[in-house]
């Protein structure tokens, strides 16, 4: 799934106002307006490469005459020292998205290189990889695109997709029977509802009111064991919470059909890339 263009450009629009008030100081008091010059993208590290194309864009944005040369391409495997790209313009407009450009393309490459690494851990298993709502503010777009580039799966995009009862919403109705019962009422026939439970007993309260999804929330492997064999396929069982690299193989071995992993948007590492101006 890749974000609309008109979303990008709204992403990468506000970025730039942020990073330049009025002018760039440095750049505007120093620069030629006449200088051109070509920069090169590098991988300092290696991983799976996501966002060439809205990173390339912030200079396309700046001065539409901009030239590129992609090399790779998102969903690459990038090692270190491999050039990404080139790009060649007016210096002032390399100098004034350098850093717009490179942000963007190392977090969304982090992502998608995290994602991946659990990907591949889980291969073998029922399980797939996916992200939550713990995104950064203004990027869920770009961030969930980029676990998509790393072979994981989306969550819910946001609280319109589907009707998720976690523990606060249940503290404040009263059941898991009740609040399942009173959507099905009002909610449309596409709309799925999922159940968070912490207990074998609430499992079987989910299963019986009809959840079409139950999460494990926080449970230990034995139990979540029992739940897989409680549920036998009647609902998709996502397992939530204490999720590592260290556990999840032993989360996928489960048989859970889901593995939810907030770090892969909220904790990532940014995949180290330099832009380097030809002298």
């Amino acid at each position: 799934m890749y974000p609309l263009q008109m979303e990008i450009d709204s992403i990468i629009t506000n970025a730039i106002k942020e990073d330049i008030n009025y002018i760039d100081v440095t750049t505007d008091y120093l620069i030629p307006d006449n200088s051109v010059a070509t920069a090169k993208y590098i991988a300092k590290d290696s991983g799976i490469l996501c966002g060439i194309d809205i990173a390339l864009r912030v200079f396309k944005l700046l001065d539409a005459e901009t030239d590129f040369d992609i090399k790779l391409k998102d969903g690459d495997k990038v090692e270190k020292g491999d050039i990404i790209a080139t790009i060649t313009g007016k210096t002032k407009v390399l100098l004034k998205g350098e850093r717009t450009a490179l942000n963007l393309l190392q977090h969304l490459s982090g992502i998608a290189t995290m994602t991946n690494r659990l990907v591949r851990l889980v291969e073998g298993t029922n399980a797939s990889i996916a992200d939550t709502r713990k995104t950064l503010p203004g990027l869920r777009s770009l961030q969930k695109y980029a676990v998509t580039v790393g072979g994981g799966k989306n969550h819910r995009f946001n609280l319109s997709d589907c009707a998720m009862l976690k523990d606060t919403h249940l503290d404040a109705y009263g059941s898991i029977t009740n609040a399942v019962n009173a959507l099905r009422k009002k909610l449309g026939h596409t709309v799925m509802i999922e159940v968070e439970t912490g207990s074998l007993d609430e499992v079987k309260e989910a299963l019986s009111a009809g959840a079409d999804i139950i999460m494990l929330d926080n449970m230990d492997c034995e139990t979540m064991s029992k739940a897989v064999s409680i549920v036998s396929g009647k609902a998709k069982l996502e397992a939530s919470g204490n999720v590592t690299e260290e556990t999840i193989v032993n989360i996928a071995k489960t048989g859970v059909d889901i593995i939810s992993v907030g770090a892969i948007t909220h904790s990532v590492k940014a995949f180290d890339i330099s832009m380097k101006i030809q002298r």
